[in-house]
Order: structure tokens, then sequence, then C-alpha cells
């Protein structure tokens, strides 16, 4: 049996477009190298992976000491993961990007195991570029990524299977009224800024939608209110999905092309510059441009806006989903995959 190894970590966003592969990879004996963050948590239900641990490293992006530490924790890192890759002499390596799979991928590379990466995001990030000079083929989510360099080929984003699959939707059946349902994602860990917008406006929201909002695990809240269901963590997202109408959401790849795929119009809120690198901002508007959602940064929000624009991305939600119809953003698990067992023969 052939053997691959995954790798990704830090935010679901790394971890779950890995794991989508997983229910086509059946010619394929699993392992998964993390560190012993959220992916390491995620990985115990899957009991057909076998998971290996790595220290952790990860840039800090703000003037910092411990930055000045990590050249060395890499290369602890590199040395680690060297050995767990030489024990499994794999055929592949598939990284999802994220810190924790940059010394996987240079350990691989330094041992010619053949690496398909993907990028998520529209411009990539620091540990991709770093792993676009070591591996095969990355792969990208979006049409404009894919023409960064000639090793890029575009996918799309890699979608569960589960997702995709129609389920009831029992979640309605928690609200008492026959309002539409409005979905908040913080992500997976929560976006402060986001809860606080829904708790401060809590009020107005409810007068026209039920609003199931999952929050994350760090957020402590205890919020009781008619037309609101508060969730901290979801794994049953199928249903929710299904039980939903529009969302409200952080522009991460991960999600917002999971929203695609499934047809649900959506108001993003993106990550301000002041925390990130802008990613969220350049995702959220090519989604915008579009014709796949509505946009409004972090610092030009307020309550009117926000349901002025709520209001009317529901009014006009059949406009969005014939729009995301057009996208084709459900087949990209298979178009990795026939790149893998190519890649893999070898």
């Amino acid at each position: 049996m052939k053997k691959i190894v995954l790798t990704g970590g830090g935010t679901a966003g790394h971890i779950y477009p890995a794991l989508a592969l997983v229910p086509y990879l059946k010619e394929y004996e699993i392992h998964y190298i993390g560190s012993g963050g959220m992916e390491k948590e995620i990985l115990k239900e899957y009991k057909n992976i076998v998971f290996h641990e790595i220290p952790a490293v990860k840039l800090i992006r703000k003037l910092t000491f411990k930055n000045l530490l990590i050249p060395f924790k890499l290369i602890k890192s590199i040395v680690t993961a060297k050995k767990i890759l030489k024990e499994i002499k794999p055929n592949i390596i598939f990284s999802k990007g994220g810190f924790v799979s940059v010394p996987v991928v240079i350990s691989g590379h330094g041992l010619k195991i053949p690496i398909i990466s993907h990028e998520s995001d529209l411009s990539m990030g620091l540990a991709n570029k770093i792993i676009l000079k070591r591996c095969d083929i990355m792969c990208t989510t979006f049409l404009e990524t894919s023409k960064i360099s000639k090793k890029c080929k575009w996918t799309g984003q890699p979608i569960r299977k589960e997702l995709l699959t129609k389920v009831s939707p029992i979640y309605r059946s928690q609200f008492q009224s026959q309002k539409p349902v409005l979905l908040v994602i913080g992500g997976s860990l929560g976006a402060t800024f986001l809860n606080n917008l829904v708790f401060e406006n809590l009020d107005e929201l409810t007068k026209d939608f039920n609003v199931i909002h999952i929050c994350g695990k760090n957020d402590k809240t205890d919020i009781s209110h008619s037309g609101y269901l508060k969730l901290n963590y979801a794994n049953d997202m199928p249903m929710i999905y299904s039980s939903s109408d529009i969302v409200l959401s952080r522009a991460g790849s991960g999600v917002i092309n999971e929203l695609l795929a499934l047809g649900l119009p959506m108001l993003l809120i993106p990550l301000s510059k002041k925390c990130s690198r802008g990613d969220q901002i350049e995702n959220a508007n090519l989604f915008k441009k579009l014709s796949y959602a509505e946009v409004i940064e972090e610092e030009n929000i307020d309550k009117n806006k926000l349901i002025h624009t709520l209001k009317k991305i529901y009014k006009n939600k059949k406009y969005y989903i014939e729009n995301m119809k057009k996208a084709d953003a459900n087949h990209a698990c298979e178009r990795i995959i026939k790149i893998i067992d190519d890649y893999s023969k070898n």
C-alpha cells in the first residue's frame, strides 16, 4: 500500500481542507505530521490516520525576542520531521500550509519525496512562499493565485464530503418563530470583534432573523435571548449550514469557500490589517467583485450598516446563489487527488 503524509496546522483552515482529501485516499496508508495544537485534538477523531507530533515554529508579527529563537527551533523541527519521514517512507507529502508544514516540506524535499501543497488565500502567505521553492506543485483555491508561478495549478478549495451532503435542517426547530436563520461564524478560535458586534446588536438582529452564533472555544460570555442560539464550537456543521439562510462571517478562505460550495449568501467582515497581513480583505473583496458576498470592513461598521446589509442580502439571496452556482466549487478534492496519484506513482 502506498503511503501519504498530510501536514498543516494552527487553525481549522489549515487542517480541515487536508482532511477533506481523506475519503479519497483509500489506496494510501495515511499519516499526519502536526504540532500539539488544534490539529492534534482534531486528529483524535480520525482512527485511520497515524498522528506524529513535531515542535511548532511560528513567526510572531511584531518585534519580539522570541523571533530570534526561530532558527534554532526550526532546526529542531526539521530534524524531528526528517526522522519521522525516514521511518514512514511515504510516497508523497501533501502540505496544507501553516508554519508547522515548513519543516516537514524542507525535510521531505531533502529526502527527495514528491510534495504537493495548497494555498487557500488569494495572496500567498509566508509559509507557502517558503514551501513553493521546494514543492512540485502548489494547488490554489483562486485562479488568480495560480498565475504566480509555473508550479502553481488551480484546483479550488478542498471541501469535506459531509458538508456537501444534504441533511435535515434540525437547528431550525430550536426557534419558536419562522424567521429566516442568520448564521454567525467567528472562526475556529472565535473572533472577539465579530462576537461583540452580535452581542451589542442582538435586539435588532433578532427582529428580522433567528440567529445561530458560533462564538469559538475561548468565548465565556453567558447570554440568553429569544431567537438566539449560542454555540462555542460545532462538530455538526452540515446540519448548521442546512439550517441557515444567510451567513455573517470573517473572510478566512476555508469558511468562505465552504459557503460558496453550499451556495450560502454571506456578509463578510474581514480581519483588519492591524492584526493580519490583509489576506482576508483580499479574499472578501474578490468575493464581492464576483457577486458572491457583500463586505463591510471593521473600521466602517455600524449598527445601521450591519442591519441594512443583512436585510439586503436576504432580500436578494437568489441573485447571490445564482452567481455562486457558476463557480464550480465542489470538485477540488478530485482535482487534487489526481495530481497526488500522478506524482505518487514516481
